[in-house]
């Protein structure tokens, strides 16, 4: 696969937004990689060197884009793991397990709101990298690798906030590295898994605070009902109602969503 300048991006991607796609997926890629395996050629789309021998003619072209297409498949799971989308979809399902709506809302809503409310919170951390990452490499002003360098710095900025420090110092012990001077010269391969961590912890931490008024509402429900003698009614199809009830009185959904958002203050 011959090297491809990055001047030569405007002949072959003449439109601009999809130039601006195709610079976020590389940064994407390149998060995703280990930091950093890169080649001193010149910048360039070609990928010699990720694999082992791997040349930039015959059949290594081949391999080259099985591998491209491989961490393409990946994004997805890289991006939401290093974005808020994993401590609000946790939420969602300790609610929906605590109303015991069971399928009610359904995965699709609840992943759909997810991603609505990561793309609200993640919209100041993507307008920086844009401005100061992905505007100048579209004008030709940097290198696809220091655009890389430069959208990396709000990322692990944001990350660096909701990581907790005993997460951040586990990693940093597992990879056997020196402890820095400062939380921001750690490496994204430290910074990402724990983040991701700290974000399941928190979302295990709300989900089992929501449990708890519900959990009242079902004691209540199954004493009042074997005192009662009522054993042929289970109790939770007395208590399910009751807990919908109570979650639309106090308006769930807002007081929930807000307190979610507030979180991430």
């Amino acid at each position: 696969m011959p090297n491809l300048p990055i001047a030569k991006l405007d002949r072959l991607v003449p439109n601009r937004s999809a130039r601006l796609v195709l610079s976020s997926l590389i940064f994407f890629l390149g998060g995703a990689a280990p930091l950093w395996a890169r080649p001193h050629s010149s910048p360039g789309f070609s990928l010699p060197g990720l694999l082992p021998g791997a040349s930039a003619t015959g059949g290594s072209a081949s391999w080259n884009i099985v591998v491209l297409l491989t961490l393409l498949t990946m994004i997805p799971a890289i991006v939401l793991s290093m974005t808020p989308f994993v401590r609000l979809l946790i939420v969602f399902h300790f609610l929906r397990q605590a109303l015991g709506t069971q399928t009610t809302p359904s995965n699709q809503t609840l992943i759909g709101l997810s991603l609505i409310l990561t793309f609200f919170l993640m919209q100041p951390v993507g307008a920086a990298i844009y401005s100061d990452a992905i505007v100048p490499l579209d004008a030709g002003h940097i290198t696809m690798l220091a655009a890389l360098d430069r959208a990396i710095i709000p990322m692990r900025r944001f990350m660096l906030k909701y990581a907790r420090e005993k997460d951040l110092a586990l990693f940093v012990d597992l990879a056997h590295a020196p402890r820095p001077a400062r939380p921001e010269d750690l490496d994204m391969r430290i910074v990402a898994p724990a983040y991701l961590l700290s974000e399941l912890q928190a979302g295990f931490r709300i989900g089992a605070a929501l449990f708890l008024p519900f959990l009242v509402i079902d004691l209540v429900t199954a004493a009042i009902t074997t005192s009662v003698g009522m054993m042929q009614l289970p109790p939770v199809i007395i208590s399910t109602p009751l807990k919908i009830l109570l979650f639309v009185v106090v308006d769930g959904w807002n007081l929930l969503i807000g307190s979610l958002m507030r979180s991430f203050s």
